[in-house]
């Protein structure tokens, strides 16, 4: 099992302040499982180039490189408008 944890309006998207996710733990989860294993919203807004990828509180420089394994956090982090 792994946890995605979806902050800021990716978490209205998500319906819940996190989703576990059943993992194999022999495959683990890539990127593209990630978003077929989310609600159809969450997963769409995923496509934006400026949501950015934490795994266990490590940022990752490309998500789509995304491995995670059972017990890991997976945080879906958002734009950040500030003023």
């Amino acid at each position: 099992m792994a946890t995605v944890v979806p902050l800021g309006k990716l978490a209205d998207l998500a319906g819940a302040p996190s989703l576990p996710l059943p993992l194999a733990l022999s495959t683990g989860l890539d990127w593209e499982g990630l978003k077929a294993a989310l609600p159809a919203a969450l997963a769409e807004a995923l496509d934006d180039p400026r949501i950015r990828v934490a795994v266990n509180g490590a940022l990752l420089p490309n998500k789509a490189k995304l491995q995670a394994n059972a017990g890991d956090e997976i945080a879906l982090l958002p734009p950040v408008s500030g003023g």
